[in-house]
């Protein structure tokens, strides 16, 4: 009878370095350290849930059930999860200041509509942040692969046990160069669209309608004025109506 090997799970959080604690000389321009705690605290969840199915493991379903709240879905569902919040945080940060760039200059309602982020301008910014992605997701595979040993790794291959042990720690350290890289892609989406919010902060009014309809109003208001005044004469046909 094959004795399999228990499951232990590290600690992963010495290896989430700095999803945990951040060390910045300044502040993100949006504000993310919500989406950072969010899911370092998932991914710690995940953590003791493992911990916690290993304490219990009795049979192959449990077993089994260590190696899916730590294996690759559950480690990709947090991080595109992350992913998504922290895009539709910046997207809706950059509607805000475009709205306001657009207040300031008076640019008409129907024109601002035009300015604001559309849903593919929205999707490619969470593509964007997402591209730091790739170490992780490469991890995520060694670590699939890992477990599939480790599932039915007896006592005599501690090796397949320790193996698996590292890609979680390689993971968690990959989420953090991911996290780092999505932190480095959040100021760049500014310095990218800084270009459009300036353009916005000139424009000015056409002048044109006061040219063609405004100045040509305020000459016959002033013509009329004077012809009431007395100071010059006024056409046959308004000296009628007028009683002149």
């Amino acid at each position: 009878m094959k004795l399999l090997m228990p499951l232990r799970v590290p600690e992963l959080a010495p290896s989430l370095g700095r999803i945990i604690v951040p060390r910045r000389l300044l502040d993100p321009w949006v504000p993310v350290d919500d989406i950072r705690e969010e899911l370092a605290t998932r991914v710690l969840e995940l953590g003791g849930e493992g911990r916690a199915a290993a304490a219990r493991e009795a049979d192959g379903d449990t077993r089994a059930r260590v190696l899916e709240v730590t294996g690759r879905r559950a480690w990709a569902a947090a991080w595109d999860h992350t992913v998504r919040r922290a895009g539709a945080r910046v997207a809706d940060a950059l509607d805000a200041e475009i709205t306001r760039t657009a207040r300031q200059v008076r640019l008409p309602r129907l024109q601002l509509r035009r300015h604001l982020l559309s849903n593919a301008e929205k999707r490619a910014i969470v593509a964007r942040l997402g591209t730091g992605g790739g170490p992780f997701v490469a991890a995520l595979d060694e670590l699939e692969a890992a477990a599939e040993h480790a599932a039915n790794a007896s006592v005599l291959e501690k090796d397949a046990h320790a193996t698996w042990q590292d890609a979680l720690r390689t993971v968690a350290r990959r989420l953090e160069a991911a996290w780092l890289a999505l932190e480095a892609e959040v100021e760049a989406e500014r310095e990218r669209w800084n270009p459009e919010i300036e353009a916005l902060a000139a424009w000015r009014p056409s002048l044109w309608p006061i040219f063609v309809v405004w100045v040509p109003l305020t000459l016959l208001l002033v013509g009329l004025g004077l012809m009431l005044g007395g100071y010059l004469p006024a056409p046959a046909w308004l000296a009628q109506q007028l009683g002149f």
